[in-house]
């Protein structure tokens, strides 16, 4: 530095890194006491979420969705087949492609879940109008950087 003084280093509080890395391992926390009841884990939950939006998936394009790779996915439904939440069958377009759809069990979890999003909001003293204003700068931010 020109004065000869030291630079100081950044604080850990002012970063916008820690602040969303802190923010989603609480968020994460929150949703492992939600969903324990229904006996899922929070990614298990993206996934019946993305299920339930758009029907039979095969196992790449649930992943595109939750923005993973596809060799994170795998094991992850695997489980949730093990679970009885899901079915896994090969595409008979492309045997290459393994095709994840809802088992009656997983269908029904659709209703137990209903309330989440609300409780969680109850739990982070979010409204919804606020939550949708989060969501929509939180993408801004993560398409920024693609």
């Amino acid at each position: 530095m020109p004065d000869g003084s030291t630079p100081q280093a950044p604080l850990l509080q002012d970063q916008l890194c820690f602040a969303l890395y802190a923010t989603s391992r609480a968020f994460t926390k929150a949703y492992a006491d939600l969903l324990g009841d229904l006996g899922v884990t929070y990614p298990q939950y993206l996934t019946l979420l993305v299920l339930w939006q758009h029907g039979d998936l095969a196992v790449q394009q649930i992943a595109e969705k939750l923005e993973i790779e596809g060799a994170t996915a795998t094991p992850m439904i695997k489980r949730m087949e093990t679970l009885g939440l899901v079915t896994r069958t090969r595409s008979k377009k492309d045997e290459r492609s393994v095709v994840v759809s809802l088992t009656d069990a997983g269908k029904a979890l659709r209703d137990k879940a209903g309330d989440i999003p609300e409780r969680l909001g109850c739990i982070v003293n979010v409204d919804g109008d606020q939550a949708q204003r989060l969501i929509k700068e939180l993408n801004a931010i993560r398409l920024g950087m693609s």
